[in-house]
């Protein structure tokens, strides 16, 4: 792949052999960060799972302290007296039955995460090979699948993001943006990472966290020092 000028410059300022400490390294993000836009800061972590086992899987859902600096659209399926309660929660969509159609049909995708109550999983369930390659499923594992549909949607649009190991065994999930300073920014970091030191399959036997890379949207990853974790 190649990289642009901007990039060359910005990468020769990262020591691709160290490991840096999470402050080092949310600067050097921050400094190495040339877009013209606000960057979204990604941390990219590689473990030593096999997600191919059930056991060996690492699913769940942590509110960022300082969100995500992106405004996150929320579908929620519910019906009855839920309905209203989602509406007054700030869900931007709510409904049932008759949006599998328009999602289904139209393409109509116009919402980042989906809420559904367990009564609603019947319905949402055909929509399986829409939302499920997207990773819009809902699952109660994340918190998407409740009855408390008032605490999941304050969550989602307080900053909670969903991770997930990919078919790699790699997390890649979102911490913030480069317009944030860097304590919002540690404070973001060490909230992910205890989750997923938390979130450590019991079934696994070696080594957990293989690396960990901080990274812009546009720029050179950052490696993070794994030997805290």
């Amino acid at each position: 792949m190649k990289h642009g000028k901007k990039y060359a410059e910005a990468a020769k300022l990262v020591d691709r052999t160290v490991q840096y400490d999470t402050a080092e390294a949310i600067a050097l993000v921050k400094k190495t960060a040339t877009a013209k836009f606000d960057e979204t800061v990604e941390v990219h972590i590689k473990t030593g799972c096999d997600g191919r086992h059930a056991e060996q899987q690492i699913r769940g859902a942590v509110v960022l302290p300082n969100g995500t600096g992106k405004t996150v659209r929320v579908l929620v399926f519910a019906k009855g007296d839920k309905v209203a309660e989602a509406e007054a929660a700030g869900a931007d969509h709510v409904g049932g039955e008759e949006l599998i159609p328009k999602i289904q049909n139209d393409g109509w995708l116009d919402f980042d995460v989906v809420v559904a109550t367990p009564d609603m999983m019947g319905v949402v369930g055909r929509l399986g090979k829409v939302l499920g390659p997207k990773g819009l499923m809902p699952n109660p594992k994340a918190g998407t699948v409740t009855m408390d549909v008032t605490k999941a949607v304050n969550d989602i649009k307080a900053g909670k993001i969903e991770y997930r190991l990919d078919k790699a065994n790699i997390i890649h999930v979102p911490v913030g943006k480069v317009s944030f300073d860097e304590a919002k920014l540690q404070e973001n970091f060490d909230a992910l990472m205890e989750a997923i030191v938390k979130a450590r399959p019991s079934a696994l036997k070696g080594q957990y966290l293989r690396s960990i890379t901080l990274a812009t949207t546009m720029g050179p990853g950052v490696k993070v020092s794994t030997a805290k974790y």
